[in-house]
């Protein structure tokens, strides 16, 4: 049972354990050493409360993973007063959208009900309080079906116009585009009530994941030679660095290349990225982790913890795991899990 409090006084005495459990360089630095997916299993154990690994492959560990992340992120909502966690919730919505993505290739490939359930999150639909709402779109057997279950949903728009190009086009990319499309625009709504705190650390947040969005939904259309009329139906206004006018520049380059000749010359000179910024090239192997990176240090530079503040350490101890977390699981353990288990395979293989 959650617990709504007044301020942030509560919250800081709970989460005091947060820092505690973000992996810190010397250990990500042995993830990319590790040769047995055991030992890095046993290196990133007690950052993960209650990590258990019976199977070793890659989407049961990315699962557990995960689930562990978005079970702290529960906690911290339900020790949170009421704007922090109206906006966790949002920020958890994604799952909620990755799990509609789940249901319709479900449908579209065929799955059976077990098949489509083990590919379901439900915790997070049980942060959410919208576990019924899942199970109901499990039942469905086809796209029809589903559009007219989301009538009266946030979700009907994306899905009803996704449909009709995928039944034009045989092509999903639009339909979870779409649903990316909304999932950021609902992040980046106004927000009423705020404190001054919570609404500087909440509004940088959500506009620079924002524009990082833009960012790769752009290169990746120029990458795959997507149509720029389609491509520019999927931007989302949120700017820090790149207002529209920035983005529909970016967007009308001829290949990625240019893209990243562009990209580097609207953000490098910028005051607040100049001393931190370095040259982005397609020549690099994850070229928007890198931008990612860069903006997550920025992020963190606009505030500095004072002890005696409580709202700020706390907030800034929560987007610290927020965003941390997410990235260490996304740059670090899951692409070292996936080479140290391609490596085991292809041995087999001989």
């Amino acid at each position: 049972m959650s617990i709504i409090v007044p301020s942030y006084a509560y919250t800081y005495i709970k989460i005091g354990v947060l820092k505690k459990i973000i992996i810190p360089l010397d250990d990500l630095d042995k993830l990319e050493k590790s040769e047995k997916i055991e030992d890095l299993i046993d290196i990133i154990k007690p950052y993960y409360p209650s990590l258990e690994i019976q199977k070793y492959t890659i989407v049961n560990i990315e699962k557990k993973i995960y689930n562990i992340y978005i079970k702290l992120i529960g906690k911290i909502i339900s020790y949170s007063p009421m704007n922090l966690r109206n906006f966790l919730q949002d920020y958890l919505l994604k799952y909620e959208i990755m799990n509609l993505k789940q249901i319709i290739s479900g449908i579209i490939l065929g799955l059976d009900l077990e098949e489509k359930r083990n590919n379901i999150n439900f915790l997070v639909q049980d942060f959410l309080d919208r576990e019924e709402f899942m199970t109901d779109l499990l039942k469905l057997s086809s796209l029809e079906e589903l559009r007219l279950s989301l009538r009266n949903t946030r979700y009907y728009k994306s899905v009803r116009e996704g449909i009709l190009y995928f039944r034009n086009n045989k092509e999903i990319f639009v339909l979870e585009s779409f649903l990316d499309q909304l999932y950021y625009q609902n992040l980046v709504r106004e927000r009423k009530n705020l404190s001054t705190l919570e609404r500087k650390m909440i509004i940088l947040f959500t506009h620079y994941i924002t524009e990082i969005y833009n960012i790769k939904i752009i290169y990746r259309g120029i990458l795959n030679k997507v149509d720029r009329n389609l491509l520019s139906q999927f931007l989302v206004e949120g700017p820090i660095f790149l207002d529209m006018d920035d983005l529909n520049s970016l967007l009308n380059q001829s290949n990625v290349e240019d893209f990243f000749t562009l990209l580097n010359s609207m953000l490098k000179e910028d005051p607040d990225l100049k001393m931190l910024y370095k040259e982005i090239s397609q020549k690099m192997e994850h070229p928007i982790w890198e931008i990612e990176k860069i903006y997550q240090k920025f992020y963190f530079s606009k505030f500095k913890l004072k002890p005696d503040k409580i709202s700020l350490s706390t907030l800034y101890r929560i987007f610290e795991l927020i965003i941390k977390k997410d990235k260490e699981i996304q740059f670090e353990i899951i692409p070292n899990v996936v080479r140290i288990l391609h490596k085991k395979f292809k041995i087999f293989e001989k």
